[in-house]
């Protein structure tokens, strides 16, 4: 079955792959209000509301309906400045904004994971990454869309070195290793975002190069 969703919760605007969701958001004709919290100010839209300011404060306060939510929540560790700091964003921001979500009525989840996501991982990072797929996972949403990509290839505003040098390497490895653009990410989760599907969907990368192709 396929939806509509109309009032949508987006965390993560102004991010590369929040960024690219935002304006896919913005042009469809049934989207009547994206509400997408951000730490800076976003370019204004008729049917965009931006609270500005610290999540820890801004969540609490939003209000209104919603229909679905997205997150596009997650940084790095050096961006972040320690393992600390990653986890406070990439784990605790993250079930914080789940959890306002579906205080404000939303049913359906979809959030950005990493490809190799696993609680009982050796790699911190993947580590973390499990850690809160199953913390989602026990919110007991109605549908909850996991995506898993793998290397995102785009421009951000602050090039990030790693994937710059990685880039060229993934477009050439086969399946769900292969580099993923970002605009085919943005259309692959609002495609899933139309799918009505109960319980836990776990998307990776090959199969959201299909659906955004």
């Amino acid at each position: 079955m396929y939806l509509t969703p109309q009032h949508i919760l987006l965390a993560g605007a102004s991010g590369l792959t929040g960024e690219h969701l935002l304006d896919r958001l913005l042009n469809e004709p049934t989207v009547t209000r994206v509400l997408a919290p951000s730490r800076k100010p976003l370019a204004e839209h008729p049917r965009l509301e931006n609270p500005v300011g610290d999540p820890a404060v801004v969540l609490p306060q939003l209000r209104g309906q919603v229909d679905i939510a997205f997150c596009c929540l997650g940084t790095t560790i050096k961006q972040a400045g320690s393992e600390e700091a990653f986890r406070a964003i990439d784990l605790d921001l993250v079930v914080a904004f789940a959890k306002r979500a579906r205080e404000m009525g939303a049913r359906h989840l979809i959030v950005i994971s990493a490809i190799g996501a696993d609680p009982k991982s050796s790699i911190f990072y993947n580590r973390i990454k499990g850690q809160m797929e199953d913390a989602l996972k026990a919110q007991g949403w109605p549908q909850l869309t996991i995506v898993r990509p793998s290397l995102l290839l785009g421009e951000r505003l602050e090039p990030r070195l790693a994937e710059q040098l990685a880039g060229p390497l993934s477009r050439l490895i086969p399946g769900k290793y292969h580099g993923i653009e970002v605009c085919e990410l943005a259309r692959a989760m609002w495609r899933l975002a139309l799918e009505e599907q109960d319980g836990v969907r776990v998307v990776e990368s090959d199969e959201l190069r299909k659906l955004g192709k």
